[in-house]
């Protein structure tokens, strides 16, 4: 039987989600807890890859076990787990749900603080100089406007294609926080973080809107801006078809 699991965490001290050698991810510590707990070697896939040190708050897994599970295993895993990863919710799919493949599109936010806040400077990036929020959101039409973006992607990625459907790309004033919100079907490695340094360059009258163009058809990160730390960047949602329920 296929489990969903629900899951936020706080991406800090983790080498993003994905097990990799001599280095420790949120995979590597939720398979450990959920094969103990099981007494049975448990692998899962998760629905993407987040970097080094980007959060979540709403992230999904699954996994296959050949029995039932138990009703407390919600409770049990997140009192096993360190205080950096929680379980929201553990349910069955049909036998062919996929976290990753079925997921039919992933929101992310990216933060950035302009005032010196002591409580959030490790979960938002910090810059205080002023942004031209209209021009930045200018930028976000543009970026509505194409599929292609190569330009955004980490180099020697593996990927077969650059194309990606993005449905919104937004910039909001909140308290004394700056925030980028973004929804496609999918994203490139590093993308996100490219884009926010791109339009950051913008915001600061560095680039010209119009110049976004350019970038994107260039489909050369070397002419995209610099990519924003990891820490303000946030997976927040992802949405799947009601046909993954048993």
């Amino acid at each position: 039987m296929r489990y969903f699991i629900e899951l936020s965490y706080n991406g800090k001290a983790y080498h993003g989600w994905q097990i990799q050698p001599n280095a420790i991810t949120v995979q590597e510590v939720l398979e450990h807890a959920l094969s103990k707990l099981l007494q049975t070697k448990i692998s899962i896939m998760g629905a993407g890859r987040t970097d080094a040190g980007v959060h979540a708050s709403q992230m999904f897994a699954h996994f296959d076990l050949d029995r039932l599970i138990e009703e407390n295993l919600v409770f049990k895993l997140n009192s096993f787990l360190p205080n950096d990863i929680a379980i929201h919710q553990i349910f069955h799919v049909h036998d062919e749900a996929h976290t990753r493949f079925d997921a039919l599109n992933r929101t992310y936010v990216y933060k950035i603080s302009q005032q010196k806040n002591v409580f959030t400077s490790e979960f938002a990036f910090s810059l205080h100089n002023h942004l031209d929020v209209e021009a930045m959101n200018k930028a976000c039409d543009i970026l509505l406007t194409y599929k292609d973006f190569q330009c955004f992607s980490k180099v020697h990625t593996d990927v077969k294609t650059y194309h990606c459907n993005i449905m919104c790309a937004q910039w909001e004033s909140k308290d004394d926080q700056l925030l980028f919100t973004i929804k496609a079907d999918r994203f490139l490695r590093n993308m996100v973080r490219a884009i926010v340094g791109t339009m950051i360059n913008i915001g600061l009258g560095k680039m010209n809107v119009e110049n976004l163009h350019d970038i994107i058809n260039s489909k050369d990160r070397g002419e995209a801006g610099f990519s924003v730390p990891a820490h303000g960047l946030y997976l927040t949602k992802i949405e799947y078809p009601n046909t993954i329920n048993s």
